[in-house]
């Protein structure tokens, strides 16, 4: 990993560090939890407690930008329950209700990035956690990337963007910046469809 991105990375976070968390004690708005009674054909019956994301399920979209062949787009945002309370991964988001992934995908790149116009390539679907939820994610491939304008966060988001090399993924990877089980999934599965385009 070259010693001038590692700089620039380390100043995107210290710009995104959390200073204090704060407990409310309020009702929780964004994410809810259903409770149901299994029963198994065996005869066996247990409880079971499903998470929802603002009523509905959760799913989402994961994006591996590819500015050109040699280079990719990273984020860089709070998460501010995790160690560092900054996560580094790639842009990704909620599909909204009567959304087509294809066009989750679409809009988040163009939310979070800027770029208006890209290729995409589905690279598959995958749980994020059946044990307590039925969040289906989609990663996508986004390629030839063009026409870039400027960021359309939604009022709590606050996203940083660099530009890496390809190799550079799993520098982030091995140092322990990219942690995300989202963003080490979508990556693998780029990884895979690229060699067998080779």
């Amino acid at each position: 990993m070259r010693l001038e991105k590692i700089k620039e990375l380390e100043e995107k976070i210290d710009k995104l560090k959390v200073l204090e968390l704060k407990r409310l004690n309020t009702e929780a708005r964004f994410l809810k939890t259903e409770s149901y009674e299994v029963h198994l054909a065996g005869g066996q019956i247990f409880t079971r407690e499903k998470l929802l994301k603002a009523g509905r399920d959760g799913n989402a979209v994961i994006i591996l930008p590819y500015i050109n062949e040699k280079e990719v787009l990273i984020t860089i945002e709070p998460r501010v329950f995790t160690k560092r309370g900054v996560g580094i991964g790639l842009a990704a988001g909620y599909i909204e209700k009567g959304e087509e992934p294809i066009e989750a995908a679409r809009r988040e790149l163009l939310e979070e990035t800027g770029c208006m116009d890209a290729n995409f390539i589905n690279l598959g679907s995958f749980y994020q956690d059946t044990g307590c939820s039925a969040s289906y994610n989609t990663s996508f491939l986004a390629t030839d990337l063009k026409n870039f304008t400027s960021q359309r966060l939604d009022k709590d988001e606050y996203i940083e963007n660099m530009i890496i090399r390809e190799e550079e993924l799993e520098d982030l990877i091995e140092m322990g910046y990219i942690n995300d089980a989202n963003a080490l999934i979508t990556i693998e599965k780029a990884k895979k469809y690229l060699r067998r385009k080779k």
